[in-house]
C-alpha cells in the first residue's frame, strides 16, 4: 500500500498545530466538499483524502504513531502465535475501502500479500484487538460443557463520513475461518445512524464450543465542514448579503439532500437561526427527519463604489 503524507494532503508542516490542522481542513473541505463541486470526481476524491488526513492528524494518539513510524507505519511485526490465534480475522484492503490507509495503523494487522501489494490483506489477533461486548454471556453459575459456550461478542470501530450516515453505506469484510478457509460478509450500515450507534452483525464474533458470538460495529462520525450534527438534526451557516436582511428576499440553503430555498424576513438580524423542519437526519428508524437549524450571517460589502457609499452615507445620516 503506497504511503501517503497526511501534511501533504492538508498543506501544512509536521510541527502543525492541532488548530492549524483543524483550520487546514476545513479550508480544503470546504473547498472540495461534495455540495460545492457536484458530479465532480476529481473533488470528491480529493474530499476523501482530506477526511482520511485529518481522521489521522487530529487524533494525538493516531498521529503519534503516524509520526513515529513514518512511511513504514502500515507495517506491523508478525507476533507469536497466542491464545488467540484461533480468532484471527482477514480484512483485504479492496475490502476497506477509503479507511483501509490508516485501519492498518490503528490495529497493527500484518499484511498477508506482501509488501507494497494493493491485494493483501491484514491479519490481526481479535482476542487482543477486540474488547468483549456487554452480551457476551460467560456461562451459567455451574460451568457448562465445552459444547455448550457461546462465543464471545465483538466490538470494533468504524468511521464514516455525515454524508455517508444520512444515506446509509455498506462495509465489506473478509473473514477467516478456522478450516483455514474465508468469507466475505457485506454489512449495512442504515441511514439515520449517530455518534455511537451500534449496527449488530450476528454470529461473526469469537466462535465457541456453542453459538458464536456476534460482533459490533461502533459507528464514529466523521466532521463535516459544512454541517454540525446534534442527534437527528444539523445546523449549518448562511452568508446572506447585508441589503437581503435589511429589505428581505430569499437565500439558498445547502442541505445534505441538495440546496433548499429559505425566506428572510425583512429586518432580520445577523445571527438569527432559522429552524427548517425534515430538513435534518433520517431517524434510523425510518419514521421521518430531524430538523435543519440555518444561523444567518450577514455578508458586508467591500469595495463600495461612490455611489454605494454615498448610498450608505444617506442611511447614516438619517441615524439608522
Amino acid at each position: 500500500m503506497e504511503f501517503k503524507d497526511y501534511y501533504k494532503t492538508l498543506g501544512v508542516p509536521k510541527s502543525a498545530s492541532e488548530k492549524d490542522i483543524k483550520q487546514a481542513y476545513r479550508k480544503l473541505a470546504r473547498k472540495h466538499h461534495p455540495d460545492v463541486n457536484p458530479n465532480n470526481k476529481e473533488s470528491e476524491k480529493t474530499f476523501r483524502e482530506i477526511n482520511e488526513a485529518n481522521a489521522v492528524l487530529s487524533d494525538p494518539e493516531k498521529r503519534k504513531t503516524y509520526d513515529t513510524l513514518g512511511p513504514d507505519w502500515q507495517k506491523r511485526f508478525r507476533q507469536g502465535a497466542g491464545p488467540g490465534a484461533a480468532h484471527t480475522r482477514t480484512y483485504t484492503a479492496s475490502d476497506l475501502g477509503e479507511f483501509s490507509d490508516f485501519f492498518e495503523s490503528i490495529f497493527g494487522g500484518q499484511r498477508t500479500g506482501g509488501a507494497g501489494q494493493r491485494g493483501g490483506a491484514f491479519e490481526f489477533d481479535l482476542g487482543s484487538l477486540f474488547s468483549r461486548g456487554r452480551g457476551g454471556r460467560q456461562g451459567a453459575s455451574s460451568q457448562p460443557a465445552a459444547g455448550q459456550i457461546r462465543g464471545g461478542d465483538l466490538e470494533q470501530k468504524i468511521d464514516i463520513t455525515l454524508r455517508e450516515a444520512f444515506n446509509g453505506t455498506n462495509r465489506t469484510f473478509t473473514l477467516s475461518q478456522p478450516d483455514g478457509g474465508s468469507e466475505n460478509i457485506q454489512v449495512r450500515i442504515p441511514a439515520g445512524v449517530h455518534e455511537g450507534s451500534r449496527v449488530r452483525v450476528r454470529g461473526k464474533g469469537h466462535p465457541g464450543g456453542g453459538s458464536p458470538g456476534d460482533l459490533y460495529l461502533v459507528v464514529h462520525v466523521l466532521p463535516d465542514p459544512l454541517f454540525k450534527l446534534d442527534g437527528s438534526n444539523l445546523s449549518t451557516e448562511v452568508n446572506v448579503p447585508l441589503t437581503r436582511l435589511v429589505l428581505g428576499g430569499e437565500s439558498d440553503v445547502p442541505t445534505l439532500n441538495g440546496s433548499v430555498s429559505m425566506k428572510i424576513p425583512a429586518g432580520t438580524q445577523n445571527g438569527r437561526v432559522f429552524k427548517l423542519t425534515g430538513q435534518g437526519m433520517p431517524h434510523i428508524r425510518g419514521d421521518g427527519h430531524g430538523d435543519l437549524f440555518a444561523r444567518v450571517t450577514a455578508s458586508l460589502p467591500t469595495d463600495l463604489d461612490d455611489q454605494q457609499r454615498s448610498l450608505f452615507q444617506q442611511l447614516a445620516a438619517t441615524g439608522a
